[in-house]
């Protein structure tokens, strides 16, 4: 337990002294091994081996892939720009437009990072030309970037399923009705805000119902992915894995189709899939060599007898839970967050009781809300580099209010487990 103890101390010494999350999580595992007698350091080359061979996290790749194209082929332009029409009457109307577009980009991208950076840098310069108030509308692209990981396909979800075994298309039938809870929740938000502040709402741009039936033609993309990569999951076609193979070949014949497609595009995508993935990748590697190296230790077992004599009532234990992921989230980025955490609290949970799908989506909420909180709000930061100019903190402070709106949708999955598992 005190070399457990100390490792988390370190840990955050190290994160706080500037170095990179798999860093600290790397030195960590091989400092646990050499200060532990038991044989760690031997086993570490075999762990990362074995899961390096995880079949389902080829996935990950693929739909890291399939987001690419899809930005870097212009699709995602179009997209956002046959939402607005729609929305053009409610409060707000490009910060509706923000949400409800990001919740669609998240039904092919899977990443809440690629769903704040696509979104943002076409949204951004929005701002001024149409007068919003610039920090409502920073947060509601910040905000919107968190259904990434939320929605399906998401890759935070084939990551949790792949750690625990868990059925990743139930994982992803639980993230439909959440997800679509806290759009409707963003959207409210940025309703009520502007309702109060009119003048935040941006200058009234006029259309009509042919501007808006003209659009939808330039929808039918994202909902042919999403039909291609769900559906086929659901109807017994391909697994997770070959679903994701799927999406990416549609997604490639459709930037073909539509001439978009070239060897340069090819070839950035290809690039930037690479570079992403080798970051996750190490990340998932690290931290599979830290847990085995904390299971060894017995910190596991350790953590898992003092919350079991805590003897604490259902609600109690949830809410530490929660408080424990909000806390962590504050420094931890959110896949980092999650392979760090849920090997160890996974099996606590389902010892006492927990469903492992809802508590999929409850780490997948908490997560969220760290993407969105200082200081290390990764989506924040995503939005002010696709600004480039002000305060980081014009940010934060923009996302506020949507952070508690995700808050509120915690509660309601506490209370309401079918709210995620209504498919049961």
């Amino acid at each position: 337990m005190t070399i457990g103890i100390a490792f988390i101390v370190g840990a955050f010494i190290l994160f706080l002294a500037g170095l990179p999350i798999f860093s600290v999580i790397g030195l960590g595992a091989l400092a646990v091994g050499l200060i532990s007698p038991a044989p760690i350091v031997d086993s570490l080359g075999m762990t990362a081996w074995a899961q390096s061979q995880n079949y389902v996290l080829i996935s990950v790749p693929l739909f890291i892939m399939l987001g690419e194209i899809f930005v870097r082929s212009g699709i995602a332009g179009e997209m956002y720009d046959a939402v607005a029409p729609w929305l053009n009457r409610m409060p707000g109307r490009l910060m509706q437009t923000n949400v409800a577009t990001s919740a669609i980009f998240a039904a092919t991208s899977g990443s809440s990072l690629a769903t704040a950076a696509t979104i943002g840098s076409i949204a951004v310069p929005q701002i001024k030309l149409h007068g919003y108030n610039e920090r409502l509308f920073l947060g509601s692209i910040a905000a919107g970037g968190t259904l990434g990981i939320l929605i399906p396909p998401s890759i935070n979800l084939i990551v949790y399923g792949s750690i625990t075994n868990t059925s990743i298309p139930e994982l992803y039938l639980a993230g439909i009705v959440p997800g679509l809870i806290l759009t409707a929740l963003f959207m409210l938000v940025t309703t009520i805000l502007c309702i109060l502040r009119p003048e935040w709402s941006g200058k009234p741009i006029e259309t009509d119902w042919n501007m808006r039936i003209a659009t939808l033609p330039k929808l039918l993309p994202p909902l042919g992915l999403f039909l291609v990569v769900v559906g086929s999951i659901y109807a017994g076609i391909a697994t997770p894995t070959e679903a994701a193979a799927l999406g990416v070949i549609a997604t490639v014949v459709l930037a073909l189709v539509r001439g978009r497609m070239s060897f340069s595009i090819l070839n950035s995508a290809l690039f930037a899939t690479a570079k992403t993935n080798a970051i996750l990748m190490i990340i998932i590697i690290f931290a599979a060599l830290l847990n085995f190296a904390l299971g060894m230790i017995g910190f596991s077992r350790l953590l898992e007898s003092f919350v079991l004599d805590l003897n604490l009532s259902t609600y109690a234990l949830v809410l530490l839970v929660v408080l424990i992921y909000l806390i962590l989230g504050c420094f931890l980025e959110g896949l980092s967050l999650t392979v760090l955490t849920v090997p160890v609290l996974a099996p606590i949970m389902a010892k006492l009781g927990f469903d492992p799908v809802w508590f999929g989506i409850m780490v997948i909420l908490v997560t969220e809300a760290g993407l969105i909180t200082p200081p290390v709000g990764m989506n924040c930061y995503v939005v002010q580099a696709t600004r480039g100019r002000g305060s980081l903190m014009d940010v934060f402070i923009g996302v506020s209010p949507y952070l508690l709106a995700l808050l509120t949708l915690v509660g309601i999955i506490i209370v309401w487990p079918e709210v995620a598992l209504w498919y049961r």
